[in-house]
């Protein structure tokens, strides 16, 4: 049996809510691109995020730990594939588009630049006399224009649906209102199930990892009620801890924290009753969300993160480090554009050179960073 688009549209129209948005009722492309006859518009989007140059570097660039500081630790690919995991659960348990989250989970990190968010705050500043860097911002112009993959246009050409998801990722309105997206409207159901997800997964893995680095032990961890709550219901409660533990518990801590999002979120759709996805657009709230006591815990678990974790004395010094080799990076780039590759000086006399040389910079993976670093400025190095 072969089953074609329409097959799927159908599927679709008979199994999803009234607030899902369908795959046939797309607004479309920018540019006109004929659909292939077995996927949905959203499976192609997803197809065109997977097969991109930024997604493939992904793996290779900083979530928390540097990519040399060893195999175990999450990097932005590992990342946005467990929040793809955990947006596909969220969709599938509330009826929504499944693909539709999975190509706006897959695509929410493209534009992070190599070591992470310190990577970020540098070339944030050293570009903000042409507006600055946000990672946000920069995924949505990976996917409209920077990516070139395609003869007929810039970027990936996604549908209206994904690229609004892409801009309202954590209600960045400034983005939205310079995408020409409805600054009045809430992202879809789908681009809220992509933001909690997102916002799940790092508290989960950056947790696990940082047990894993002996950054955060155990016994730190009982003043936080979510992980007493969550050691209670595994029956664990030594100070030591094993790897199996370890996973048990981070396990049993993303399981409790979907069912609370879907439990909060199931009722909050039956309260208000959108009967369509521009209903639940206009809504004043998301309508996808933890629970206020779940709120409230994973406030007290991020604290405890930013304090115990991000602002550890050998995290601190992986930032420092990444943002020396960004900054000089950038200057020399600046001081003489000619060492750009060819691709980026022919955008020079339409772009500000600031921006070309971010753009440049964001692109690169960690070790891609500090191999450009070595042809810069070590001597022995060849360019």
């Amino acid at each position: 049996m072969f089953v074609t688009r329409t097959h799927l549209e159908q599927i679709e129209a008979d199994t999803l809510a009234p607030y899902a948005l369908l795959s046939r009722s797309s607004r479309g492309r920018r540019y006109p691109d004929a659909e292939p006859e077995y996927r949905t518009a959203f499976q192609r989007d997803r197809d065109r995020i997977v097969h991109s140059e930024a997604f493939r570097r992904l793996e290779y660039k900083t979530q928390v730990f540097v990519n040399d500081e060893g195999d175990y630790y999450r990097t932005r690919l590992t990342h946005t594939l467990e929040v793809e995991q955990i947006g596909r659960t969220l969709a599938r348990a509330l009826a929504v588009n499944e693909d539709l989250v999975e190509a706006i989970c897959l695509a929410h990190d493209l534009g992070h630049p190599p070591f992470g968010h310190a990577g970020e705050g540098v070339l944030n500043r050293l570009t903000e006399a042409c507006g600055g860097f946000n990672h946000n911002h920069q995924t949505y112009r990976v996917v409209t224009e920077l990516e070139q993959r395609y003869t007929g246009w810039p970027g990936l050409n996604l549908t209206f649906e994904t690229l609004e998801g892409i801009a309202k990722h954590e209600t960045e309105y400034d983005l939205s209102n310079i995408a020409g997206f409805d600054i009045r409207l809430k992202g879809s159901i789908e681009a809220q199930i992509a933001n909690v997800a997102d916002e799940l997964a790092y508290n989960a893995h950056d947790l696990d990892d940082g047990l894993q680095a002996d950054l955060i032990h155990p016994e730190d961890l009982k003043q936080i009620e979510l992980w007493r709550e969550v050691c209670d219901g595994v029956g664990w409660s030594n100070t030591k801890m094993d790897d199996v533990s370890r996973h048990l518990i981070i396990r049993e801590l993303i399981g409790l924290q979907v069912s609370d999002v879907i439990q909060e979120s199931v009722r909050r759709l039956e309260a208000l009753k959108p009967q369509s996805p521009e209903d639940a657009q206009r809504l004043p709230e998301p309508v996808i969300t933890h629970s206020a006591r779940m709120q409230q815990l994973n406030r007290q678990l991020k604290d405890f993160l930013y304090q115990n974790m991000y602002f550890h004395f050998r995290v601190a010094r992986m930032a420092r480090r990444a943002e020396r080799f960004v900054e000089e990076i950038f200057t020399s780039l600046m001081q003489d554009p000619r060492q750009l590759p060819k691709s980026y000086q022919t955008r020079l006399e339409r772009t500000d050179v600031r921006r070309v040389v971010a753009d440049y910079i964001a692109a690169m993976t960690d070790r891609g960073a500090l191999l450009e670093y070595r042809r810069l400025f070590d001597p022995l190095m060849r360019p």
